[in-house]
Parts: C-alpha cells; sequence; structure tokens
C-alpha cells in the first residue's frame, strides 16, 4: 500500500497515542490538518494551507457542555430569543445573567437541578416579589428550550408558583438621600433621578423629555400610558441640575454613546444604578415617582394638587401613592392624643 507525500506536512504522537499532521511552511506558523491524509477534510484544509489561508480560529464556547453556562450561551444565540425585539432581549439577557451569577450556578449540570433546589432559590426572593417573579419566568424560558433540545426531559419548574406581588415600595429621604450621595450633580444618573423625582413621572416618559419641552420654566409632555398632556413646574433643584447638563442631544437624557434611551433600557440602567449606590432590594426606580407623591402630601398638597403633577386619572390611585405620608401623618397625630401619665 502506498503512502501519500505531501510538501510540507509532518506529523507526530500526542501523549495520548494520537497521530496528529500539521503544515509548516519553513518556519511558518504551524497549521493543524484535520483527519488523514487523502480524506477529503484533510486535502481541503492541505490546500488551503497551501494557497496561505489559515483555518478559521474555532469560537470558544461558553462553560462546560450540559452547564448552565453553556445553556444560556445557545439559548442567546436561538431563533427563540432572537425573534423578541431588542428591548425584551436586553431585559432577559440581564435577568438571565444576574440570576445565574448571584447562585453561582454557571457551572452545575442542567440535568441536576431539581424542584426542590427551584423553590430553595425562590425562597431567597421572598422580599422581593418582582425579582421572584423575573427568575422563575426566565428559568421556565430556559428549561423549555433545554428540553425542546434534548438537555432534559423533565421541568423542575412544573408547581412552582410566583409570589403575590404586592405595593412598590415608596423610597424613604433617607433612601433618596442615599442615591444623591453616591452619584454628584453632573452626573447622568444625578440628571435622570432629578427628572423621576421632581416630575414625578413614569420612566417611559421620562427618556422622552426633550429641551424643547422646556419652556416658560415649565416641562410639557404628553404621557405615553394616559395620552394626557403635562404642564409640570421645574423645582429649583432640578434646574440647577439641569443648567450644568450639557445639550448634545435632542432628548434630555443620553446614554454614553449620546444616543437616547429606550424606556426598557433606561429602566436597566436605573436598576443596575440603584444597586450600585447599596440601597436595599426594595428600591426599585418607580418607587422614585411614589416618593415624589409622598413628598407633595406631606407638603400639605391636595389630592387633585397631586394628580396635577402625575397625571393620575383616579383619586384612588392617588391615595394609594401617598399611603405612606397620610399613615405617617395620622399615626403622629394619634399618638398626641395619647394622654401623659407621670
Amino acid at each position: 500500500m502506498s503512502k501519500i507525500r505531501l510538501k510540507y506536512v509532518d506529523r507526530f504522537t500526542d501523549r495520548h497515542g494520537s497521530v496528529r499532521y500539521y503544515f509548516r511552511r519553513g518556519k511558518g506558523v504551524r497549521i493543524p490538518l484535520p483527519g488523514l491524509p487523502g480524506s477529503s477534510e484533510f486535502m481541503e484544509a492541505y490546500r488551503s494551507a497551501l494557497d496561505g489561508v489559515e483555518p478559521p480560529k474555532a469560537k470558544r464556547q461558553r462553560g462546560e457542555p450540559g452547564t448552565f453556562d453553556r445553556l444560556i450561551s445557545e439559548y442567546f444565540q436561538s431563533p427563540e430569543f432572537l425573534r423578541m425585539k431588542i428591548s425584551t432581549q436586553r431585559q432577559y439577557r440581564y435577568v438571565i445573567e444576574k440570576w445565574v451569577k448571584d447562585e453561582k450556578i454557571g457551572h452545575r449540570s442542567v440535568v441536576g437541578i431539581r424542584r426542590e433546589h427551584v423553590k430553595i432559590m425562590m425562597g431567597k426572593r421572598a422580599n422581593r416579589p418582582g425579582a421572584a417573579s423575573d427568575f422563575l419566568k426566565t428559568l421556565k424560558v430556559l428549561v423549555r428550550y433545554a428540553i425542546d433540545n434534548g438537555w432534559r426531559t423533565d421541568n423542575p419548574t412544573d408547581g412552582v408558583k410566583k409570589f403575590r406581588i404586592g405595593e412598590h415600595h415608596t423610597w424613604t429621604d433617607a433612601e433618596i438621600a442615599l442615591f444623591e450621595t453616591r452619584w454628584p450633580v453632573g452626573s447622568t444618573e444625578r440628571l435622570a433621578f432629578a427628572l423621576l423625582l421632581y416630575t414625578g413621572q413614569r420612566l417611559s416618559d421620562v427618556v422622552r423629555m426633550s429641551w424643547g419641552d422646556i419652556d416658560s420654566g415649565a416641562i410639557q409632555i404628553t404621557q405615553q400610558k394616559t395620552g394626557s398632556r403635562m404642564w409640570i413646574p421645574v423645582h429649583s433643584n432640578l434646574r440647577r441640575i439641569l443648567e450644568k447638563t450639557a445639550k448634545n442631544h435632542v432628548t434630555i437624557l443620553t446614554t454614553s454613546f449620546q444616543k437616547s434611551f429606550s424606556a426598557a433600557g433606561f429602566g436597566i440602567w436605573m436598576a443596575e444604578k440603584i444597586n450600585a449606590s447599596k440601597l436595599p432590594d426594595r428600591c426599585v426606580t418607580h418607587g422614585i415617582r411614589k416618593a415624589a407623591a409622598r413628598r407633595l402630601a406631606e407638603a400639605g398638597c391636595s389630592a387633585n394638587e397631586i394628580a396635577s403633577i402625575t397625571g393620575h386619572k383616579s383619586l384612588v390611585e392617588v391615595e394609594r401613592y401617598t399611603r405612606a405620608a397620610d399613615q405617617r401623618r395620622l399615626a403622629k397625630a394619634a399618638v398626641i392624643k395619647i394622654p401623659e401619665r407621670d
């Protein structure tokens, strides 16, 4: 049987006893050649090497096969994920990456997770119903993807229920001060916080505020959710921050790339900045709007006056937002009524 002799091809036996081939012209780079001499894959690689074309480097895979790291890597490249809106992709990616990191589960086997593990992870988030809900939602998506692609046959999330999500926490003055201390005037973080706190608007409206909306000492916007046209006087604290902000874009708030935020992107960005401020998990962006309503109530504003800022159509909604202020005021009044005793 004749041997195939090819120019510039060398062979060696590795420590496992396997024979390997590589191409090297003079003192050039060694180029691995797949398969056996004479095979189609070998000859194709050999001809490319002769022509000076190096084979593309294999893309490094995240995590070992069968682990959560590998699963989420494949899911993020899947048609199921890529069919989502960009904003939804960004939100899913943020939530998934966060709980994988928090649980230190990236290197763990996907087939090894059981229902009791899911319940334990849910229990860790009992004081954060929203986070627990997001965790369970994205885990269910990943498990369904794993089942559809043959990673496992059963679903450990079956029967695991969400926590009931209550009202968002209203930021306290101490929590407001903590955020403001962390992010000084002149930063985008402080600007975003001031717009949320001193206008009392939803984040979806704050990201759309433009310099052209400011006129005669007020910000004029049309609320995305209600369609209401709002005229909100600019508070002196907000005005001082706006005066120190460069007008580099149509919108007041811009990303580090000098582009407008999307509502979803801004929500994720704010969550990261709140977390960096070492605030309790109960502090979320929507709670800043509630804090704005609370401060108006504590300043003695009527329900109608508060609604003129927040844009609420129902006074019941205003009452719900200002409940923290009402409880505090009523509690103080009640204690004063208790007679003193020696």
